[in-house]
């Protein structure tokens, strides 16, 4: 998982919180009776869940065994995580189930996008300042030299789990698919004992189950993408009615820095090298599952508006919502069959 900055966390903890506060709550009678709520920090920023348990049983432990799965295969600064140890070199490491799941997920989006979605583009992603290394000036040199290291089709694992890299300088990164699979992750831990009701939030990534505790759907908003690094504003832009799938959003307007008067978002095109600057603001991605949605939403992000709508028109099993800028005027789009909205009362 990607470490943030203090900034962009705490930007984010308040993302989440708004989110968090969208879905209906329970009053404190039905939580005692039925729905349980549990909230903590993981993969650099918070997670928020609730979810109907049989026999008013209490999940954390199983939650959070969870989320640690999720960090020891696919984190990108836990030294003991098997994709640090692949990014590393380690030729000893053989992919385990979770990795195998996201990698396949990831190509498949990766092929379908025309490589929008790249999860090598790792070595981009950190000389820009946006990974694990810290930032420095960079120069058109530096991203003609590292995007030879970038190419989903230049990575592969074979038959008994070992990643092979074209290069040895290339390296994997999961952060714009993998706090989606974690939610899709605790989704099946609590289906496992049983909970058919449920919300997982986790960074702003959802994936929701059944009603909420009034017997309603879940309600999970869309945040207004006003550029905000500082995150003063929470302005929503929608609100989305959900009881059954997965929903992602990826943006520029709070994760990006300024320098020398020019704008960088944490949004890198694969193709070109450079942060996207694109007139599309943010882009929801509503699927079956959350790790879908959240490749998806950053693919659209590369992509733009045009290739974004496209997308989510060609494929049946994704739906999209794209917030963009059309001569200094906000603009959205829907798919016909997203998901219905409702403004928040």
């Amino acid at each position: 998982m990607r470490r943030l900055s203090r900034r962009t966390i705490f930007a984010l903890v308040l993302l989440a919180v708004a989110v968090f506060f969208l879905v209906k709550q329970p009053t404190e009678k039905e939580a005692k009776r039925e729905y349980v709520r549990h909230e903590g920090f993981a993969f650099g920023t918070m997670y928020h869940i609730t979810y109907a348990s049989p026999e008013g049983k209490v999940l954390t432990e199983n939650i959070e065994r969870a989320l640690a799965e999720v960090d020891s295969s696919l984190s990108m600064f836990n030294r003991e995580s098997l994709l640090y140890r692949i990014n590393a070199g380690d030729t000893t490491v053989r992919a385990d189930s979770m990795f195998m799941k996201v990698w396949r997920r990831g190509m498949q989006v990766s092929r379908t996008t025309g490589g929008a979605f790249d999860m090598t583009v790792a070595p981009l992603v950190n000389l820009w300042g946006f990974g694990i290394e810290e930032r420095s000036d960079v120069t058109a040199a530096e991203v003609d030299s590292v995007r030879r290291y970038v190419g989903y089709e230049m990575v592969s694992v074979d038959g008994e789990g070992r990643v092979r890299k074209r290069y040895p300088e290339m390296k994997i990164d999961a952060s714009a698919i993998a706090k989606g699979f974690a939610c899709d992750v605790v989704a099946d831990t609590l289906r496992a004992q049983g909970c058919t009701a449920y919300c997982v939030e986790i960074g702003g990534e959802v994936s929701v189950s059944g009603v909420n505790a009034e017997g309603g759907a879940w309600r999970i908003g869309i945040n207004k993408p006003v550029e905000d690094s500082l995150c003063m504003s929470n302005e929503l832009q929608d609100v989305v009615l959900m009881r059954k799938g997965g929903m992602a959003t990826s943006g520029n307007y709070r994760n990006f820095y300024e320098e020398g008067g020019r704008k960088f978002s944490h949004t890198i095109n694969p193709k070109t090298g450079y942060p996207e600057r694109r007139s599309i603001l943010s882009a929801t991605i509503v699927a079956d599952d959350c790790m879908t949605a959240d490749a998806y939403a950053t693919a659209c992000m590369v992509m733009g508006v045009d290739s974004a709508k496209a997308i989510c028109e060609r494929y049946s099993d994704i739906k999209g919502y794209i917030i963009y800028d059309e001569g200094g005027e906000m603009r959205t789009w829907k798919s016909a069959d997203f998901p219905e909205c409702v403004k928040r009362r």
